[in-house]
């Protein structure tokens, strides 16, 4: 089990990036949170499998459909198994 925390930039609010990260997160049956940032960014926090939190990753690069990320920030670290589920923050 690993922990990621990745942020997103660019047109990434407004455009369901939140809804669809929660969902593929879920289907990739990770925990975590995902919550819309004052900057304008998209703040994620999730702990799973590597292989797992990789996809995510790679959906985060791209988003939904709307969304356009201009820039993307990541670090692995040791899980804090605080999650039960994956949901979003506010």
């Amino acid at each position: 089990m690993r922990r990621i925390i990745i942020k997103v930039y660019g047109l990434v609010q407004g455009v369901f990036f939140r809804y669809t990260t929660r969902k593929v997160a879920r289907q990739l049956d990770l925990t975590g949170i995902v919550k819309n940032m004052p900057d304008g960014s998209v703040y994620i926090e999730a702990e799973g499998t590597e292989e797992n939190l990789s996809q995510l990753l790679k959906f985060a690069k791209k988003g939904p459909k709307y969304a356009e990320v201009s820039n993307i920030e990541y670090e692995y670290t040791p899980p804090l198994n605080k999650y039960k589920g994956f949901d979003y923050a506010f």
